[in-house]
């Protein structure tokens, strides 16, 4: 079982990395702000424009650490990893396979997608009955219900694709109920990305990120091919593979922005908008995010389909392991993860 290291996030925009020995140093307007040893560490996310210098970069490929760079808007921009340490007939048949995929993969994938997101709003019905007592809700959970029992019966990935366009469309016009306070700086008319136009949807595509980028280094260090994927299109510096598999788990994201929304922990002034109208998060609102988010890896959850107790931060190395199976065929299907 793979260890939970921890992750450097670097979210000063002006700060710039390097090696001193055995140790990374953050400097920002050439004053030093902190030194790390390598020990525990997994990944590096840098946010800043200033990146990190050519000799912790080799550094950290040859330790195995993988640095991704995102821009301070929180857009993914490269990534840095070792040498592919993965066996050659895995990729071998990892191209082979999704050269014509089993239409299951993207049927269970868009299923178990749309079965999470009910499993969401269920969760916040319990809670707060009173959100449903126009049925708005109830509705919803019905459509994707049979979103679900639709894409069993198409075998054209485009139409699978289709379902699921018009379930989560479903699924983000009533969003905006879900959202218990502050009303009045946090409204949804629906899912805007590439920019996101208000501070909800600025939040979960940064987390999104965040989460492409996890499932990219897990994919990578079972030895598969993070760009080679069955259900996004191939384009060039996109982990086509990586983005499959947040699919399934997207409102994991999801549930945590509305937590810390709901709980007031996250508020408007974490958020900036540019002239454009573009909306994104502040260095503090990352900071704030990223903070949920680490502490929120570290949660125990059951596995569906292990039936053990795991962190929820392997889960991507688990979900990437499982895959590498199916793709050896030693598995006759890849096991989606479903919350329960």
């Amino acid at each position: 079982m793979k260890k939970l290291l921890n992750s450097l996030y670097v979210l000063d925009e002006n700060a710039r990395l390097s090696l001193d020995g055995e140790n990374i140093v953050c400097k920002c307007d050439d004053k030093e702000k902190f030194r790390l040893p390598f020990s525990n560490l997994e990944d590096i996310y840098c946010f800043s424009y200033l990146g990190c210098s050519p000799a912790l970069m080799g550094k950290c490929a040859d330790l195995g650490i993988n640095i991704s760079f995102i821009s301070p808007q929180g857009r993914f921009q490269a990534r840095i990893q070792g040498k592919t340490k993965g066996n050659i007939f895995l990729r071998k048949a990892q191209f082979e396979k999704f050269a014509s995929p089993d239409i299951l993969l993207p049927q269970n994938t868009v299923a178990s997608k749309l079965s999470n997101a009910r499993y969401l709003i269920k969760r916040s019905m319990k809670d707060h009955p009173e959100l449903d007592n126009d049925g708005e809700l109830s509705n919803c959970i019905k459509y994707l219900e049979s979103g679900i029992e639709r894409v069993y019966e198409m075998t054209d990935p485009e139409v699978i694709m289709g379902i699921e366009g018009s379930c989560a469309k479903s699924y983000f016009n009533i969003f905006d109920k879900l959202i218990l306070a502050q009303k009045e700086d946090f409204i949804v008319y629906g899912r805007t990305k590439r920019p996101p136009l208000d501070p909800v949807n600025a939040a979960l595509s940064f987390l999104y990120t965040v989460m492409i980028s996890s499932y990219t280094s897990a994919l990578e260090s079972v030895g598969l091919d993070s760009c080679y994927g069955f259900y996004h299109a191939l384009r060039s510096g996109r982990s086509s593979l990586a983005c499959d598999l947040v699919e399934e788990v997207r409102c994991i994201a999801d549930r945590l922005i509305l937590t810390l929304i709901n709980l007031k922990k996250l508020n408007i002034t974490d958020f900036e908008k540019q002239e454009s109208g573009a909306v994104y998060l502040s260095k503090e609102g990352k900071k704030k995010v990223l903070t949920a988010w680490q502490e929120k890896k570290m949660t125990t959850i059951v596995h569906p389909y292990l039936n053990e107790k795991i962190q929820l931060g392997i889960l991507p190395f688990i979900q990437s392991s499982l895959l590498a199976k199916y793709i050896r065929g030693e598995i006759e299907e890849y096991p989606c993860f479903l919350m329960k």
